[in-house]
């Protein structure tokens, strides 16, 4: 009795609109996740960039005028007050970075595992 109420292996039926779908979705979600990856990449880059161009200033002139746009508002700051604050905002884009990573490998997994178990593959 208890051998024939167990059907977990056997893929739930769905219609080929249903699949195509969810296959889509798959599909927009790691091209989305991608992209973000993508922008914050280019964005901790940036800070990097900044940043080794500030750190000469840093150590001749650690006073000297420093400009930042926060928010839209462009205020003045000194370089020693700048600093810390876009090292603290790299290291923030490169841990989202991670996690969005791991999201998408997990994702990415999901969708082999679908495509699996819909036996999908690619024509061509």
């Amino acid at each position: 009795m208890s051998g024939s109420t167990k059907k977990a292996s056997k893929p739930p039926q769905l219609s080929t609109q249903e699949i195509q779908q969810i296959y889509s979705r798959y599909q927009s979600d790691l091209q989305s996740l991608a992209s973000k990856i993508g922008e914050l990449e280019q964005e901790a880059e940036e800070h990097s960039l900044v940043l080794s161009t500030l750190d000469e200033a840093l150590a001749e002139e650690p006073d000297r005028k420093c400009f930042r746009l926060i928010g839209g508002i462009l205020v003045e700051r000194t370089v020693k007050e700048v600093v810390p604050a876009l090292q603290t905002n790299r290291d923030n884009i490169r841990k989202v970075i991670s996690t969005l990573a791991e999201q998408y490998k997990t994702k990415e997994e999901e969708f082999d595992k679908f495509k699996q178990e819909f036996n999908i593959r690619p024509v061509g």
